[in-house]
């Protein structure tokens, strides 16, 4: 069930109207019901795992709590039994065709006539959030971060909540599980507020994204018929595609959860407004970004090292942030060319400080003061460039299109010419529904650009007078309606992150 499905929509009004309307003692379970009918609306067996994963969490979690294992070996021996189990079910149905793929591919290489039968398994939508959820409760509890949750049924509902329990963000114990101790009653501002956040995410994901994916995948599935400029131009594209694809979806997720009371952690405040890589994961994806920073880097032993270590262990965490997304080596990739830049940022940082103190305070003051605002916009661009780049490994197929298609961007030379021919109207969008992705793609901009400068459109929206802010709440649903019949009888597009 999609957010922007038909049968979402009536889903969700249903299952809030029934929780301001039920007792209290009832909402939990009745959030719990929809929950899983939510997933299990996809494949009936995912509710099996997703309860599978749930105990494990929940008895790991007891077991942590009691005295016999609060000390000692055997506390870090459930931990650790815990964690190996929620990540072998992970590894089974995400990376085990992966892994016998890569087996095979050494069998050959020495020569076996040998291999081993790649397993046929359909990857569980969102089991690698709800999964790292659960890691991280176990975890919090092993430190005494928070307390063993007793109430299974809490517990379930903390793992599926259903805003949620797909793509994230990713919550932690100590934020969800409070606010599921205390069901919130009916309040007509969060309520309000939260329905346009959910408009909002509609706007990103039907208006941008998923025109964006029809021009992208046209050139991406036929790169070898396109020009240097319109690969690059394509590659672009999917950058505000992915941004609208899954912002969107993590608007929609926080705007539902506000609406029923909840309190979800933002994921996403402007990343292409970063001036370095290291602040774009400060802002891009920041329930995972701040997980593996949690759960992965810091335990490594972080920054507190040698230089050396540091690095490997940057390294490490990006490499392991590439492989989740996805089982393909064009993911670590990915992730190993945003661990490169963690990496030389900090070299960066360490130059331009040793830099600055040679350097007399007079010119340091005049340099900052003259030059603050076009130093800043260079590093935007900079920081922007880098991180398309490396988009294009993260969106082709596999490692060898990403290659072939930087092989080509180089040699073929051809900037200017598809732009100018009509190419670009026959690429599945007609001229008007092009010229309306680029007018959507500049709200977008202006709007980020606004939020930037701490100006907040609702914020705006909630000052004006009656008529004026109805109308424009009116004429931004009339919109959505008239896009939600422009697609009917389509199949929806799904998000991008549901294949993570």
């Amino acid at each position: 069930m999609l957010f922007h499905s038909f049968s979402f929509l009536l889903f969700f009004p249903l299952v809030t109207g029934m929780y301001f309307l039920i007792p209290k003692r009832a909402k939990q379970l009745w959030l719990l019901v929809a929950s899983y009918y939510f997933y299990m609306s996809w494949n009936v067996q995912y509710g099996c795992l997703i309860l599978l994963v749930t105990a494990i969490g929940y008895g790991g979690g007891l077991l942590l709590a009691q005295n016999k294992v609060r000390q000692g070996k055997r506390r870090l021996a459930v931990l650790t039994g815990s964690v190996l189990v929620c990540v072998g079910i992970l590894f089974f149905f995400k990376y085990s065709a992966f892994a016998v793929q890569n087996i095979n591919e050494l069998l050959r290489a020495v020569g076996s006539v040998r291999a081993l039968r790649v397993p046929d398994l359909i990857l569980p939508v969102g089991i690698s959030f709800y999964t790292f959820q659960t890691i991280g409760y176990l975890i919090d509890v092993w430190k005494g971060k928070t307390e063993a949750e007793k109430s299974f049924l809490r517990f379930a509902l903390f793992v599926s909540f259903f805003p949620q329990l797909v793509a994230g963000p990713i919550e932690r114990s100590s934020s969800l599980l409070a606010q599921l101790r205390e069901p919130a009653e009916f309040d007509y501002d969060r309520v309000k507020d939260g329905l346009l956040l959910m408009l909002w995410g509609y706007f990103e994901k039907m208006w941008i994204a998923d025109r964006a994916a029809i021009l992208v995948d046209q050139v991406y599935q036929d790169y070898r018929n396109y020009s240097s400029g319109m690969l690059v131009f394509a590659t672009v594209l999917f950058a505000v595609q992915i941004y609208c694809d899954f912002g969107g979806y993590s608007h929609i997720a926080i705007g539902a959860a506000q609406v029923l009371g909840i309190r979800l952690m933002d994921n996403f405040r402007q990343p292409y407004f970063a001036v370095n890589c290291r602040e774009f994961w400060r802002r891009w994806h920041i329930s995972l970004a701040s997980w593996f920073r949690d759960y992965l880097y810091f335990p490594l032993g972080g920054s507190r090292g040698s230089s050396g270590r540091t690095a490997v262990n940057l390294m490490i965490t990006f490499l392991v942030s590439g492989l989740w997304h996805g089982a393909g080596w064009h993911y670590v990739v990915w992730g190993a060319i945003h661990g490169s830049y963690q990496v030389a940022g900090r070299g960066i940082r360490y130059v331009s400080e040793a830099a600055q103190k040679r350097l007399p305070e007079k010119k340091i003051r005049f340099f900052s003061e003259k030059m603050q605002g076009l130093t800043r916009a260079a590093r935007i661009c900079v920081t922007f460039i880098l991180t398309d780049f490396a988009w294009l490994f993260f969106r082709a197929d596999h490692l060898g299109r990403a290659v072939a298609m930087l092989r080509r961007i180089v040699q073929n030379g051809n900037w200017l010419g598809q732009f100018t021919d009509g190419t670009l109207f026959g690429m599945g969008l007609c001229r008007l529904e092009v010229y309306q992705l680029a007018f959507t793609i500049g709200v977008l901009l202006v709007v980020d650009i606004l939020h930037e400068s701490g100006i907040s459109i609702r914020a705006w929206l909630a000052k004006q007078v009656f008529v004026i802010r109805w109308s424009i709440y009116m004429l931004v649903l009339l919109g959505f309606v008239v896009l939600l019949l422009q697609n009917y009888g389509r199949a929806a597009a799904e998000f991008l992150y549901f294949q993570f």
